[in-house]
C-alpha cells in the first residue's frame, strides 16, 4: 500500500471523524438492507463503519485501516461494529464473505487501485456490491479567487503523485471498476459544499493546520514543492479565504456501485 499522503496528524483525524454515511456515502443508502454484512476498507477512526452498522442491524459490519492507533480510537468509540486492522491491497478476509465492500477516499491513495479493487471483489459474495467514493483535486473550485490556495492546490496534487496516489481519482474510478472486470459499474458524482460560515472556518482551518502541521507539509517542503514560508502564506490565504461571507468552496468526488 502506498504510504498515505496525509498521515494521521490531529488536523487530518479531525476531518476523518466529520464523516458520516450521510455526508460521505449517501450514493450507498438505496443499497442497505438490514442484516447485511459490510466490509468498510481504510476505515480510520470509524465514524462512517459505525453509522452504517446502525443502518444494517443485526448484520455484521467490519472496519479494516492498516493504522493500529486509528483502529484503537475506532474501537473506543463502541458499537456492534468490529475493527481490525488490516490491507486493502492483501486482505485477510476469506473469498466471498461479505454483501458490501466499501471505500471511501482510499483509492486515491494507492500505486495500484485497480489491485485493490480485485480484492475488494475477492472478498464480496457473488453478485454483492463493491462502492468506491474519492475526491477529484483538480475539479475543486472556490469563490473568491485566491493566489495562495491555487498554490494549495498545485502543491498537494505534486505531493500526491509523488507519493505514489493519484490525487484525481474521482473521474478515473469507472475505469479502474472496468479494468479491476467489476460488472454493472454505476458511477455517478457527490460533492461537499462549504459556503456557510461555519463550515468555511472548518474547512479552511483543517487545510491551514494540514499545511503547517501534517505529512502534506512536510514532504511538500522536503520534494521541493515550496518552502516554509509558503506554507505559512498558504495557511493564512485559507483563514482569509474563510472569512469572506460569499465564500463558497465545493468538493467533487466520483462515486461508483459496482457488482462482484
Amino acid at each position: 500500500m502506498t504510504s498515505y499522503v496525509h498521515g494521521h496528524a490531529a488536523a487530518v483525524l479531525r476531518s476523518h471523524r466529520w464523516r458520516t454515511v450521510e455526508n460521505s456515502a449517501g450514493y450507498l443508502l438505496p443499497h442497505l438492507r438490514p442484516g447485511m454484512s459490510i466490509l468498510d476498507v481504510g476505515c480510520g477512526p470509524g465514524t462512517i463503519t459505525i453509522d452504517l452498522a446502525e443502518r444494517v442491524t443485526p448484520g455484521r459490519v467490519v472496519g479494516v485501516d492498516p493504522v493500529g492507533s486509528v483502529i484503537a480510537e475506532a474501537t473506543a468509540l463502541g458499537g456492534t461494529a468490529e475493527f481490525l486492522v488490516g490491507d486493502v491491497s492483501a486482505l485477510d478476509v476469506a473469498d466471498d464473505t461479505f454483501d458490501i465492500v466499501h471505500a471511501h477516499q482510499v483509492l486515491q491513495h494507492l500505486g495500484d487501485p485497480v489491485a485493490a479493487l480485485r480484492e475488494m471483489r475477492r472478498v464480496a459474495k457473488p453478485g454483492g456490491i463493491i462502492a468506491a467514493r474519492d475526491a477529484d483535486y483538480a475539479a475543486m473550485t472556490w469563490f473568491p479567487e485566491s493566489r495562495g490556495i491555487e498554490d494549495w492546490l498545485r502543491i498537494y496534487r505534486a505531493v500526491a503523485r509523488e507519493s505514489g496516489g493519484e490525487p484525481d481519482a474521482g473521474r478515473r474510478l469507472a475505469a479502474w471498476a472496468r479494468d479491476a472486470d467489476l460488472e454493472d459499474v454505476d458511477a455517478t458524482a457527490g460533492v461537499w459544499c462549504f459556503a456557510a460560515e461555519a463550515d468555511r472556518v472548518w474547512w479552511a482551518n483543517l487545510w491551514a493546520d494540514r499545511m503547517l502541521e501534517s505529512r502534506v507539509g512536510e514532504r511538500a517542503v522536503a520534494g521541493g514543492h515550496c518552502t516554509r514560508g509558503d506554507l505559512a502564506r498558504i495557511a493564512t490565504a485559507w483563514r482569509e479565504w474563510a472569512a469572506e461571507p460569499a465564500g463558497w468552496f465545493s468538493v467533487l468526488h466520483g462515486e461508483i456501485v459496482c457488482r462482484a
